[in-house]
């Protein structure tokens, strides 16, 4: 039998217990940015991303199947990922908060390829939208990044344990 035809074993631990122990690898911190198709800004707060290659310069993210913006980071063809710095904590609060205007007083750019780049961002990666990979219940997404940006001497924004650090550099 192939490896695809196989079914997963019932996990000796709970979805909980699985998350907790993720929640121990400390990640940055950023915030997704895309104009949907009709023009409209959005964005989200992830910590889930990663480089995936330097030739060429590719990152991938990963997006839960049932979140609201789906169908449109399914649609789009560029996106930005923009890492946050610890500065913007209540940034990265906004773009994860449910029913509520997320870009409300948000100060933002246009970048080089015309989507919004949050200022204050420590890093900000203008991507073409390469590859979308299924992955259980999230998809994972590959950009190729055609535009990139830094900041240095700003601390980073991190994430542990389900809390935001703000720690200064050494």
């Amino acid at each position: 039998m192939s490896p695809e035809h196989l079914q997963p074993a019932a996990a000796p631990f709970s979805e909980r217990d699985f998350r907790d122990a993720l929640g121990r690898f400390a990640t940055g911190v950023a915030v997704v940015t895309a104009l949907a198709p009709d023009g409209a800004k959005i964005g989200l707060t992830i910590s889930s991303f990663n480089s995936a290659s330097l030739a060429p310069p590719l990152v991938l993210w990963s997006l839960m199947k049932t979140a609201t913006s789906m169908p449109v980071f399914q649609a789009v063809s560029h996106y930005v990922v923009n890492v946050l710095g610890a500065p913007q904590k209540e940034l990265a609060l906004q773009f994860s908060r449910k029913g509520v205007d997320r870009w409300a007083g948000v100060d933002w750019q246009p970048g080089a390829s015309g989507l919004p780049l949050l200022d204050g961002a420590i890093a900000t990666f203008e991507c073409r939208s390469r590859s979308r990979h299924d992955a259980g219940d999230h998809v994972i997404l590959v950009g190729e990044v055609e535009h990139c940006s830094y900041r240095t001497g700003v601390a980073p924004l991190l994430y542990h344990g389900g809390q935001f650090y703000t720690e200064q550099l050494l």
